[in-house]
């Protein structure tokens, strides 16, 4: 599903990277402007809750801890702006990411607690040490340019480092470009590399 100036990221072609420099980034994370997503440039005045041009404000960014009823619903909403061949992830399957050593859910929601946007960070080890991928950006298509994509995107970045990841890597369509603004208004920087998928074919 193309969204021209949303925060919409699932499978892509081009790879970016942001470096994770040690005890700096704490610092450089929460120092950055906050900007709205389609007002590169443009920061937002003040700390918390952000008013937006979307007349939504995104008032906090946790990760999840326990599934219930709202979290399910919210995705039921969320991921077919995403995929359009991806079925919402049902109860048991959002149990399943959040019981997960490996990844963490986190969600953005506005003032009034509704969960409007959702980013899934991966960290994992190999033995050229601790990785981080970010997948499955995606806010609601009425909260888009509120700020919560870079909120979710500053909230994983802090995590990761937490964790002890060397760095953190991303996808994202040439297309989406409000999206790429951001990623490398961040850190990232885009990788010369192929991406490559292999498909399984259910039987």
């Amino acid at each position: 599903m193309e969204e021209p100036a949303s925060f919409v990221e699932g499978p892509a072609s081009t790879v970016s990277r942001a470096r994770v420099p040690g005890s700096s980034v704490s610092g450089w994370l929460h120092s950055l402007p906050v900007t709205a997503a389609g007002a590169e440039g443009a920061p937002e005045s003040g700390s918390g809750t952000r008013s937006t041009p979307s007349g939504v404000t995104v008032s906090e960014v946790d990760d999840v801890a326990e599934v219930d009823a709202g979290l399910v619903e919210a995705f039921a909403r969320l991921v077919p702006q995403l995929s359009s061949s991806a079925p919402p992830p049902g109860h048991d399957h959002l149990c399943r990411i959040v019981a997960s050593d490996a990844s963490i859910l986190f969600v953005a929601r506005d003032a009034s607690g509704r969960i409007v946007g959702s980013l899934t960070l991966a960290v994992f080890s190999v033995p050229t040490g601790l990785l981080s991928w970010i997948e499955d950006v995606v806010v609601d298509e009425a909260a888009r340019g509120s700020g919560a994509g870079e909120a979710l995107v500053r909230a994983a970045l802090a995590r990761a480092q937490d964790a002890g990841a060397k760095s953190v890597d991303l996808t994202s369509r040439p297309s989406r470009e409000a999206a790429n603004r951001l990623y490398q208004r961040l850190g990232f920087e885009a990788r010369s590399t192929n991406v490559y998928r292999w498909t399984v074919q259910l039987t």
